[in-house]
């Protein structure tokens, strides 16, 4: 129970925690008001930095979300050329993370890492599509135990300004495990082949490591989706 009410701070979270907490301290010194809010502030960097439990479908042809947030874009998009994965389209399924989501990535589907491109580039808002080809991001090929390949992209925001990648060329990976994080604003985007059947609706709201976005055994259309 308490895992689930506390879930555990990400290590790259605690020196800011702690930088907020000085700062908060030193605000109450000045004048006790700032030192409220210098409160709230650091509450939020805990929680920007929570690395929670969560209980991923192992089932072979499942793709999970490799992200919390809202999905805000489903089309077709080549991916990003520094992962050599040819210039054909594959389905892009891009999540915007907000500074109150969860930003620790997840690996949606288990293989093996075929490559990883660390690219520069500029800090515009993540949630516009162009941030998938302007933003500083992070590549990653994984095959499958298929011979399939997707693609994980961890994309900079307007604010983010660091993308933590803990995978390794030629690593074996299973669905859910931890892949990273970005901070703080960000997107991540994935690409699967277009014959796959797939579940994401511009709109819906992603669980990193548990929303089901795609299954290879499915066979149905894509799915619409109503706001209530």
């Amino acid at each position: 129970m308490w895992r689930r009410a506390l879930p555990p701070i990400h290590p790259d979270g605690w020196r800011f925690i702690l930088i907020f907490a000085a700062v908060t301290l030193i605000l109450f010194w000045i004048a006790q008001p700032l030192g409220w809010l210098g409160v709230i502030a650091t509450i939020w960097c805990v929680t920007f930095f929570r690395n929670p439990w969560r209980v991923t479908p192992q089932r072979e042809g499942l793709v999970v979300a490799p992200a919390d947030g809202v999905v805000v874009a489903v089309d077709e998009a080549v991916p990003p050329p520094e992962l050599g994965m040819g210039a054909a389209p594959m389905r892009r399924i891009g999540i915007f993370l907000s500074i109150f989501d969860v930003h620790v990535n997840r690996v949606p589907a288990a293989g093996r890492v075929v490559k990883t491109a660390y690219r520069k580039g500029k800090f515009v808002n993540a949630a516009l599509d162009k941030a998938s080809e302007d933003n500083e991001r992070m590549a990653i090929r994984l095959a499958l135990a298929d011979g399939a390949e997707i693609a994980v992209v961890q994309i900079a925001g307007l604010i983010a300004r660091r993308i933590l990648c803990e995978l390794t060329e030629g690593q074996s990976v299973i669905a859910g495990q931890r892949l990273g994080l970005i901070r703080f604003g960000s997107r991540t985007d994935l690409y699967l082949p277009l014959s796959w059947s797939h579940f994401a609706i511009v709109g819906q709201r992603m669980v990193g490591g548990e929303t089901v976005l795609a299954d290879t055994r499915a066979n149905e259309s894509a799915r619409s989706g109503m706001v209530h």
